[in-house]
């Protein structure tokens, strides 16, 4: 029996998460390809397409990073076959290179970028609006409100994508990625085979001979694809009245609940842009010249705002347009927040408790995992260098590092930054660095920047987290791992041979928890200088538990010989450990059994788990 996201059902309901009707889309559409890097919050797409791809007729990948994931997308779009690409914001950065081109050489087969921006930073280093992203490539785009639109509009943006030639861009934002609803599902034809290549070299070899016609024809594509916008079923006006308010992605559902609760829908008009990329100016203007006052509601940047001023300025319209000002260019919207806006506009006393606004809960920091082996390595590293060292980090779980008492991190950039940028340090400043990457982003973006530091000459102790899997975003399999969820890796890479490979003679390999030997190699590269390598390999336990299905025989407990002097806790910070009284105690449902603080701790024993 086929997985419920893979079965032709057509009128079947499913609850679903956004996620997942992205999945469905995709499915219905019949996609051929789909190639990701993971990121939150787009993870559960690529992971959901990953588990179900042995029943599912199309192929798929986790690349090693963005670009070279749009990138495959691209080769595998011109040879027909119908295309997802997925990632999150950030990840769109990476990727910008080819996109910019896709969109001039246009894409045969169809494709869909989904970028899945963070309004509020849940899980990202910033707030990116990838709207802009789809202006300066010239990329329609689609935004979903409601897990219905999710999969309805990745279906349609993946069809219209293959009828124009045009790369589009799915924009959804965590509370689109993240939410459940009902989603009414549609066919799921059998995808078939790609057409296969067909050889034009003067659309599909961008040199400025043929780069100047492609553009003419990313512009012809544009104007088609606006009379698409203007007769979208995505593109809607309700209500009456001379207040108007236009919306588009999730802020459609912030204004659908204002209006809602505080009982205005009857004062306002309202005009919903889910295909809002290229802007369908007639159902626009008609909009702006029905009303005297208009509210935009969009999280993040002023895109619709401006691009409705420009349209109402173009035409002499006298009309009040609120928009950033009254609402934030930062962080999520609320409900409350929304509907405090209307009823200003509309003259209507504001609301004054936000029903949505965060409780005041006890506060939760993040903590590296107990019986993580980066703890173990962060551990050794300061023994090692102490503050005398300055600690470049990158982009993983590892990132925790940052919090004392390990304080293993003094900045970061971006993923695969911290050996370039910690070589930049160095050699402006001939500080000692030790610079961290974990394995998923060594080959992300870490190979480069290793053989810059060669080349140049750098000074810096690259110190790869090894735990043998992506273990931020939800234990994805990169190309250093041996086995995954569904499987054995046949083609497992060697970090310690491709650092070799790139010129690196100094390179140790160590068990983070065996502290003895960590910590002399540590002292060993430290007396060393140039490049130099510390591969630090230990499985993560989460990713142990679930894929090795092997769980550690023994647990630490605390002897009565103790103390009370707390050194386990305050230099490791385990969340397995606790103070009881005056002494420290080890909870075992959460101890893995690491040993790492028998290490640090005489009075810290080692028994088998359950006795």
């Amino acid at each position: 029996m086929a997985h419920p996201l893979l079965a032709d059902t057509p009128g079947e309901t499913h609850l679903l998460l956004g996620n997942e009707a992205i999945v469905r889309g995709a499915i219905e559409a019949g996609v051929q390809v789909v190639t990701c890097y993971p990121g939150t919050p787009s993870s559960e797409v690529p992971d959901t397409l990953f588990r179900i791809s042995p029943e599912g007729k199309y192929y798929f990948e986790y690349s090693v990073n963005e670009k070279v994931a749009l990138e495959v997308a691209g080769g595998a779009t011109l040879a027909g076959a119908m295309t997802l690409c997925t990632m999150k914001h950030v990840g769109v950065n990476v990727a910008a290179d080819p996109l910019m081109t896709l969109c001039y050489t246009g894409t045969p087969g169809g494709l869909v970028l989904l970028s899945s921006d963070d309004p509020g930073c849940h899980s990202s280093q910033n707030e990116q609006d990838n709207r802009y992203y789809a202006r300066i490539a010239g990329m329609p785009v689609l935004e979903p409100a409601t897990a219905q639109e999710a999969k309805d509009m990745t279906r349609d943006g993946l069809t219209l994508s293959k009828k124009h030639g045009a790369p589009f861009m799915l924009r959804t934002t965590t509370r689109v990625n993240h939410l459940r609803g009902s989603v009414v599902y549609g066919p799921a034809p059998d995808p078939g085979k790609a057409e296969g290549f067909k050889r034009n070299p003067s659309k599909f070899v961008p040199i400025p001979a043929f780069s100047r016609p492609m553009h003419v024809a990313l512009l012809e594509r544009l104007e088609a694809l606006r009379e698409e916008a203007e007769n979208s079923p995505y593109n809607t006006v309700s209500g009456s009245g001379e207040f108007g308010i236009a919306c588009s992605g999730i802020s459609r559902a912030y204004v659908a609940d204002a209006l809602e609760i505080s009982g205005l829908k009857d004062k306002c008009k309202v005009l919903e842009l889910g295909f809002n990329n290229p802007l369908p100016e007639r159902m626009c203007l008609d909009f702006l010249k029905s009303i005297s006052t208009l509210v935009v509601v969009e999280e993040l940047e002023p895109i619709l705002e401006n691009e409705l001023r420009v349209l109402a300025q173009k035409n002499n319209l006298d009309i009040t347009i609120i928009g950033k000002g009254a609402l934030p260019r930062n962080g999520e919207f609320s409900v409350t927040m929304v509907e405090n806006v209307i009823r200003e506009m509309l003259g209507e006393p504001a609301k004054a408790q936000d029903l949505c606004a965060a409780a005041q809960l006890p506060m939760r920091p993040p903590n590296l995992c107990a019986g993580c082996p980066h703890r173990g390595t962060y551990f050794a590293a300061k023994k090692v260098f102490g503050e005398d060292a300055v600690y470049s980090s990158d982009i993983g779980c590892y990132t925790l590092g940052i919090l004392p008492p390990l304080q293993a991190a003094d900045f970061l950039i971006c993923m695969g930054s911290s050996i370039s940028a910690g070589g930049g340090v160095a050699k402006a400043s001939g500080q000692t660095v030790v610079a961290f990457i974990g394995d998923s982003t060594f080959f992300h973006s870490g190979l480069s920047g290793v053989a810059n530091a060669v080349f140049n000459s750098h000074d810096v102790l690259l110190v790869v987290l090894d735990n043998r899997t992506t273990a931020m975003t939800g234990h994805q399999p990169n190309p250093g791992v041996d086995k995954t969820v569904i499987g054995d890796n046949d083609h497992p890479l060697s970090i310690e041979s491709a650092v070799r490979g790139l010129g690196v003679t100094e390179v140790r390999t160590v068990n983070p928890f065996n502290q003895k030997k960590t910590v002399a190699a540590l002292e060993e590269l430290k007396a060393m200088t140039g490049v130099r390598v510390l591969i630090a390999k230990e499985p993560c336990p989460l990713f142990t538990r679930r894929v090795y299905k092997k769980v550690a025989p023994q647990v630490a407990y605390v002897a009565e010989s103790c103390t009370g002097r707390f050194d386990c806790l305050e230099k490791l910070a385990c969340p397995a450990m606790y103070k009881d009284g005056n002494k420290a105690a080890v909870n075992p449902i959460l101890c893995n059994g690491c040993m790492l603080c028998l290490q640090i701790c005489g009075h810290i024993k080692a028994k088998k788990r359950g006795s």
